[in-house]
């Protein structure tokens, strides 16, 4: 198990039942790297990688 599953595993418990816009998501991680700007790279990579899941390419 990464670290980073326990925020996961968080998130899924609290929210996991909740359907929400992807317009939703995308203002949240904008608002999370203004507070946080050096997590700018990994937030784009997430979101790039969450845009491309189902390019056959890739």
């Amino acid at each position: 198990m990464y670290f980073t599953d326990r925020g996961i595993e968080e998130l899924e418990g609290r929210r996991g039942e909740e359907e929400v816009p992807l317009a939703w998501i995308a203002e949240r991680l904008r608002e999370f790297v203004d507070l946080n700007p050096e997590f700018e790279t990994p937030i784009e990579r997430f979101a790039t990688w969450l845009a491309r899941l189902d390019d056959e390419d890739d």
